[in-house]
């Protein structure tokens, strides 16, 4: 294993990025086992940023802690848990895709327009699928945070946590096509059309389910 070297100036962010990374790209794959000393070592650091690190990672669902264990990534989903998953989140981002068209500020709409315009140029290796990734969960987030609603975003920010773990298996080919999906939520919540923007994003999530269904298809 060989993890990202990291900044001295923001140690304990560094260390939560670096280990972050490792998950979501499965350097740590899913059921490892994550020694605290062992990552301290291979970190070059103290296991005091480790441990918290491990502790907000916990808390975002990406790796688990057992008692007598320790930490371990968490497992990837099976297909009806993921079903399950997909059916929540038709429920809560419709519900958010619909709010923010109805409360967002001027400065949220046209910042949901710009970053729903940005593109990650293409490549083949592990940084720019992290980069694309991270602009999609980005996008969420926003029509999330737009919605007004605290409790909301918190849940569907908990809700994204075990998708990106299976986001290193999305299918990039069709990322043209999420981003004109996302162009479409974030030109509907930039007009005040709520109707528009929950058909939206309920297009765009079940759209995303059957990309994403790839993954089981030998199960």
């Amino acid at each position: 294993m060989s993890l990202p070297p990291l900044k001295r100036s923001t140690l304990g962010d560094d260390v939560y990025q670096s280990l972050r990374a490792a998950v979501l790209e499965h350097t740590l794959s899913p059921g490892d086992r994550m020694n605290i000393d062992a990552l301290a070592r291979e970190l070059d650091v103290s296991p005091t940023p480790v441990r918290e690190a491990l502790a907000r990672l916990e808390s975002e669902g990406l790796v688990r802690k057992r008692p007598l264990a320790g930490y371990t990534v968490s497992p990837l989903l099976s297909r009806s848990e993921f079903a399950d998953m997909f059916d929540m989140r038709l429920l809560l981002e419709c519900a958010a895709a619909r709010w923010a068209a109805e409360r967002a500020t001027p400065g949220q709409r046209a910042t949901l327009v710009t970053e729903a315009a940005r593109t990650i140029p293409a490549s083949d290796d592990k940084s720019w699928h992290s980069a694309f990734t991270t602009l999609d969960a980005h996008l969420h987030g926003l029509v999330a945070e737009a919605a007004a609603s605290p409790l909301l975003v918190d849940s569907i920010t908990r809700l994204h946590a075990h998708l990106h773990l299976h986001r290193r298996y999305f299918p990039y080919e069709q990322t043209a096509v999420t981003t004109r999906e996302h162009q479409r939520i974030a030109a509907a919540i930039d007009r005040n059309d709520p109707d528009e923007a929950e058909a939206a994003m309920r297009a765009h999530l079940t759209e995303a389910r059957e990309r994403h269904l790839a993954t089981f298809e030998n199960e």
